[in-house]
């Protein structure tokens, strides 16, 4: 029940009908590529069509266009390898992009516009509440949001010691899960909860929202370290890195120091340093706190198999 009040919120939110085509290549053991993009279209009588390897970024382009593929879903990682490597004219029958499964970043947005003059529409979601739980529509859209809360979706932010701006989002809704099972309790359903009530559930994201209902995520409350009593975010720090070297991959991460707790940017830019990042946080009025306390140059990034980048393999090779 959970999985059909969740396609049907997302059904509220995006048009298509019939004469629409999906084009997936996400993994179906991940809850966006199985609800969003394979049980959704099933169930409501939409073409469907499903690539094996989200890994051919040459060939998934090519089978857009053979297939006239209308829909086109993605992580941020995926889409912009898709972009890349895509001929302008690939795409010419899609019609509406979402990106999910991880934060869109805003070279990957601004290639699909400049090149193939689509907005790419970011959600936000988590699996124990099914496909999605916001989504910028046509009608609804905000560059740098994850669109509104879908309808039926109740919200409290509560807020964390530390964090000046938002606080972690609990939510509830037809779309929750019933809840979880464990290996030492057989059989016994564990209903979901929060500090909020009996019903709700912890995304543990920290998020604003805004007067006209945009949900802003600043990023996992986990992913925040503590430098000189401040509460960093490290997507920010990845945000700066961003900025000063659009075109390579970086990834931040909190380590351990003499002195406390300090964060770590691995970077596939050989000539990226501390000095071009301060110069980008000042050029786009980030704070000095957020710019990379160290720079360590790798080869590539680990991924998931669902695209998103493998956080708990980059803290390993922190402690190295």
């Amino acid at each position: 029940s959970g999985m059909l009040a969740g396609m049907t919120q997302l059904r509220a939110a995006i048009d298509y009908g019939p004469d629409d085509k999906f084009l997936n290549a996400l993994p179906l053991y991940h809850i966006f590529g199985l609800v969003s993009c394979t049980l959704m279209p099933l169930l409501t009588g939409t073409r469907l069509f499903l690539y094996t390897n989200p890994l051919h970024y040459r060939v998934i382009p090519e089978y857009a266009y053979t297939r006239d593929c209308t829909y086109i879903f993605g992580t941020s990682t995926f889409l912009g390898n898709y972009a890349r490597q895509a001929h302008p004219y690939d795409f010419y029958r899609a019609r509406f992009v979402i990106a999910g499964g991880e934060k869109l970043h805003p070279d990957v947005a601004q290639l699909w516009f400049s090149k193939f003059g689509l907005r790419v529409h970011e959600g936000y979601g988590a699996t124990e509440c099914g496909p999605a739980m916001s989504l910028n529509t046509q009608l609804a859209f905000r560059t740098g949001s994850v669109g509104r809360l879908l309808p039926g979706i109740e919200h409290r932010i509560v807020p964390v010691p530390g964090i000046e701006v938002g606080g972690v989002l609990h939510v509830r809704g037809p779309n929750l899960m019933q809840g979880y099972l464990f290996y030492d309790s057989p059989g016994v359903m564990q209903s979901p909860r929060s500090e909020v009530g009996d019903g709700w559930y912890n995304t543990g994201d920290v998020v604003s929202i805004d007067d006209d209902g945009f949900v802003t995520v600043h990023g996992r409350v986990k992913r925040f370290a503590k430098i000189a009593g401040e509460m960093v975010s490290l997507e920010r720090v990845e945000h700066i890195a961003y900025h000063a070297s659009p075109q390579f991959k970086h990834a931040a991460v909190a380590e351990m120091t003499r002195s406390g707790e300090s964060t770590l940017l691995l970077t596939t830019d050989p000539d990226l340093d501390r000095i071009k990042l301060q110069q980008t946080a000042r050029r786009i009025n980030a704070q000095d706190l957020a710019v990379a306390r160290r720079v360590v140059k790798v080869d590539d990034l680990p991924l998931l198999g669902s695209g998103k980048i493998d956080y708990v393999t980059l803290t390993q090779w922190s402690v190295q």
